[in-house]
């Protein structure tokens, strides 16, 4: 559940890059909800933690493309 300082966070248009990336310092949250109630999560970029897992995410998804590419399309 999240508290009223985090609600308040969400909803801050500051804590809010461009409308879309969501950088707040004081949030310790690696995955803190968007906006919209209901649509998911985003990345908090403030966050070395979440930064690192969105790249952890990213290579992992481009590993398991080229791993597919090479190796199953081929047999």
């Amino acid at each position: 559940m999240a508290t009223d300082q985090e609600r308040q966070w969400s909803n801050d248009p500051e804590n809010w890059k461009w409308g879309i990336f969501y950088f707040n310092k004081q949030d310790k949250r690696i995955f803190p909800p968007k906006r919209i109630p209901g649509m998911g999560w985003t990345i908090n970029f403030a966050s070395p933690a979440s930064v690192l897992a969105f790249i952890a995410l990213i290579v992992s998804i481009l590993l398991i493309t080229i791993y597919i590419s090479e190796y199953v399309t081929k047999s």
